[in-house]
C-alpha cells in the first residue's frame, strides 16, 4: 500500500486533461480548503474531487471488496465513504459546490465532458 499515491493518479490526470481541454484552468490540491480538493476553480468557487472506484466504494462493479481480510477493508473502505462526505459537507458550507468524479466515469468521455461543463457552467 505504500505505492499508492494520493495525488497525481490516472484518473486524477484524465480528467486534468479532459478539462484543461474545454478551456478551465484550475488550481491543484489547496491545503487551505476542507478536504484538500484535488481541483479546484477558484474564481467558480468548484472543487472537483476525483475518487478511485475501490478505495472509495462505489458500488459501479468495477471494483468489488476483496474476499481476503474483511475484516479489515469493509470498515476502511465505510470510513473513507464516511471522510468523503464530511469533507464535501465542509466545502458546502464554506460556499463552495461540490463535485465527485469516478474512476468509472472516465471510460465514458463525452459524457464526463457533459457533465462538467454542466457543473462548472452553473
Amino acid at each position: 500500500m505504500s505505492r499508492i499515491r494520493g495525488k497525481d493518479t490516472q484518473p486524477e490526470l484524465a480528467v486534468r486533461r479532459l478539462l484543461h481541454a474545454m478551456g478551465f484552468r484550475f488550481r491543484l490540491h489547496r491545503r487551505d480548503l476542507p478536504g484538500t480538493p484535488d481541483i479546484v476553480l477558484p474564481g467558480r468557487r468548484k472543487a472537483i474531487f476525483v475518487h478511485g472506484c475501490f478505495w472509495h466504494g462505489h458500488g459501479c462493479g468495477c471494483a468489488r471488496l476483496p474476499k481476503s481480510r474483511i475484516e479489515y477493508w469493509g470498515p476502511k473502505i465505510a470510513a473513507n465513504r464516511a471522510r468523503d462526505g464530511r469533507k464535501a459537507a465542509a466545502l458546502r458550507r464554506e460556499g463552495w459546490s461540490v463535485a465527485a468524479v469516478w474512476e468509472c466515469q472516465l471510460r465514458k468521455p463525452a459524457a464526463l465532458e457533459r457533465r462538467l461543463a454542466r457543473f462548472l457552467d452553473a
